[in-house]
């Protein structure tokens, strides 16, 4: 078995042991939980295989950033104005972008120098999410001359996450998938009379 399919399964299973994964993310819960703050650079990736799956180069460039962002569908004022009870209702309304593509929004927000090459989950409470975006300094000439990833140095690329051209941003738009039964989504969520969502 490669070595990086067997980290992904460590980091994946549960398994037991005096030091399984359940105890590591245990662990790793009450560390994220007692970080003041929401955004924070990191030295590596906590999980190693999938970062390096998404495109992640230990090299100068790439910055990882973990990601604290609150879960639920925010908050919903129930209305003023006169309903019937079907529509008075606050719960089950959801946002138009997922929780991680706000993730990396976010991110992206605290290093405008930086464009969000990708992004993964982490670790989850009963209150927040936490996940690692992966950022790319287009401006470094190292990733400049790396022909696998100088195409985000492209002016085209700026503004990534904000527009939506992220795998996560992709999928709240509903183009990941193609074929029968996605003839709505395209060219836009708008598109055929707002019918994409």
């Amino acid at each position: 078995m490669p070595a990086s399919k067997a980290i992904q399964e460590t980091f994946q299973k549960e398994y037991s042991g005096e030091k399984g994964f359940a105890d590591l993310y245990k662990q790793r819960l009450i560390e994220l939980r007692r970080e003041p703050l929401a955004i924070v650079r990191v030295e590596k990736p906590t999980n190693i295989a999938r970062a390096h799956r998404l495109g992640y180069k230990a090299k100068k460039g790439f910055v990882v950033v973990r990601v604290r962002i609150r879960k639920g569908s925010g908050l919903h004022k129930r209305p003023h104005g006169g309903r019937r009870p079907k529509r008075m209702g606050v719960r089950k309304l959801t946002r138009k972008r997922s929780i991680q593509a706000m993730a990396e929004m976010r991110a992206s927000r605290k290093y405008p120098n930086c464009e969000v090459f990708n992004s993964y989950w982490i670790a989850e409470d009963g209150q927040d999410k936490y996940f690692e975006v992966i950022l790319v300094d287009t401006s470094a000439p190292e990733i400049k001359s790396d022909r696998e990833v100088n195409w985000i140095c492209s002016p085209k690329q700026r503004g990534r996450a904000e527009r939506g051209l992220t795998s996560a941003g992709k999928k709240s738009r509903g183009l990941l998938h193609k074929g029968i039964g996605t003839e709505k989504t395209r060219p836009s969520l708008g598109a055929k009379g707002n019918k994409g969502k």
